[in-house]
This record gives structure tokens, sequence and C-alpha cells, in this order.
């Protein structure tokens, strides 16, 4: 098995774990074969949005079809 790994940002104004969801969702809903995303940083965007911004970068595997 050959797994390749990308980088997406989850959004949420909700929390972090809402921000992980995002991603976690839009990878699913995009991706064959996802196994399993690593978080690798968290953050809040405050100065250009009218509420806190919840984000997470997270690392996303998944597995390449032959």
């Amino acid at each position: 098995m050959v797994y390749k790994k990308i980088t997406l940002m989850g959004t949420s104004t909700e929390s972090f774990d809402a921000a992980v969801d995002d991603a976690v969702d839009r990878a699913e809903n995009t991706l064959d074969n996802v196994h399993w995303v690593e978080v690798e940083s968290l953050g809040v965007e405050v100065a250009s949005v009218e509420n806190r911004e919840y984000q997470a970068e997270v690392e996303t595997a998944f597995e390449l079809q032959e």
C-alpha cells in the first residue's frame, strides 16, 4: 500500500473540535480511502472576522489506488 498525505485547514466559529471535524468531513467527502488525520496546529483568527474563527490544520493520509 502507498499513502499520500495532504494538509487541510478546517474552520469553525464554535470550537477547535468543530474545526477538526470540518477538515475531516471535507476529506471524507472529496477523497477516497482516507485512513487517518493528524492535527498539526490550532489557531484562532480574530483580526478580519466578526467573531472568532477557530482553525485546525490537519495532515490527511489516504491510500493511493493502483
